[in-house]
């Protein structure tokens, strides 16, 4: 690789514990690190059994567990946590589970300042990154802000071992969608490279072997492993057309996250990929192959994912006004954002065919 010496690189404070078992065994350690006493557990009704787990392990130090945390972190939601953290007495948040958790963690930080810990249990990386998201409206904002950056962050494979096989393998592609933004983004860095190469290379490892065998520990730890990286990929660096595209098509029509991440990355990877050589060099190193948006196309059909925006759920009257929404939003991409050019790549996402 080609060294450029000429980078800005921002690191926040985070302290990781990596360990099977660790959601119950290392949270309450980590509570007593950062000098917290009365913490409120947060969790949607999926993770609620684990998120019980971890409250109980707590003991006193938990303040009330609150699980209404849903996708997209509608505000209202988001208002009532804030509410429910503060007649709690709460000095401290713990999200247990996958990006709605998280994402309902954060929201709490946002508004109080409170000091959130991560436990997640799916790839979504959100525990790496100061990235906020609240939908009002049928649209999603999101935000940077260093106080919803997770203070710790408390891995545990045995927490995903529940996660079922398609949610497995959406999770961890919406997971390589932040290492390969990260890898054009006009702020990237030869760290970012390092991060983003070895978290695609590990994720595109791991998800084959856990969609044969679920359970696999080994694979689930490699997999997590991979989504801290694609995390840290996406908590450093400004996200592109593909972000954009899943944020619009999430908050308005409220298509499924990591379902709709699977789906467009492949078509917004090759419209992108005559402006991005060096990225794709990096990838195709990653995916041993000469045409990444191919092999991430290939590998979700193969591990049985959705591969059309039709089979979400979007009608094909939609696409005019993604296209338009997401077109009249200034924010970095390497090639210009049009609304041709966005209508192309949805259209293409629309029917799901190779790109």
């Amino acid at each position: 690789m080609t060294f450029s010496g000429d980078f800005t690189y921002e690191s926040r404070p985070v302290r990781v514990v990596f360990r099977p078992g660790a959601a119950v065994t290392a949270t309450p350690g980590e509570v007593e690190h950062l000098g917290l006493r009365r913490v409120l557990v947060v969790c949607g009704s999926r993770g609620e059994t684990v998120a019980r787990a971890v409250a109980d392990a707590l003991g006193d130090s938990c303040a009330g567990l609150h699980a209404e945390a849903r996708m997209h972190v509608p505000v209202e939601d988001a208002d009532r946590a804030v509410a429910v953290a503060r007649t709690a007495g709460a000095d401290g948040v713990v999200a247990v589970g996958g990006g709605s958790s998280i994402g309902l963690g954060k929201a709490i930080a946002l508004r109080t300042g409170l000091p959130l810990i991560a436990v997640p249990s799916t790839y979504s990386g959100s525990e790496m990154t100061p990235v906020w998201g609240l939908t009002e409206g049928g649209a999603k904002r999101t935000g940077r802000d260093p106080k919803v950056q997770p203070r710790s962050v408390v891995y545990d494979p045995e927490l995903t071992r529940s996660l079922p096989v398609p949610l497995t393998v959406t999770s961890g592609i919406n997971a390589l969608a932040h290492a390969v933004e990260a890898l054009y983004a006009p702020d990237t860095s030869p760290l970012i490279a390092l991060m983003a190469e070895e978290g695609v290379r590990a994720m595109t490892e791991a998800l084959p072997r856990l969609a044969t065998d679920a359970a696999d520990v080994e694979a689930r730890g490699q997999a997590l492993y991979a989504a801290w990286l694609c995390g840290s990929c996406l908590g450093s660096t400004t996200m592109g057309l593909h972000h954009k595209l899943c944020h619009a098509l999430g908050g308005t029509y409220g298509l499924p996250h990591a379902e709709t991440h699977t789906v467009v990355l492949p078509y917004a990877l090759a419209h992108n990929a005559p402006a991005i050589p060096k990225a794709l060099t990096v990838l195709k190193r990653a995916l041993g192959t000469d045409d990444p948006p191919h092999a991430l196309w290939e590998l979700a059909g193969r591990l049985g994912a959705p591969r059309s925006l039709a089979e979400l759920g979007l009608r094909e009257t939609d696409l005019a006004e993604v296209a338009v929404q997401v077109a009249g939003q200034p924010y970095a991409n390497p090639r210009p954002v049009t609304a041709d050019g966005v209508r192309a790549v949805l259209q293409a996402a629309y029917a799901g065919r190779r790109p």
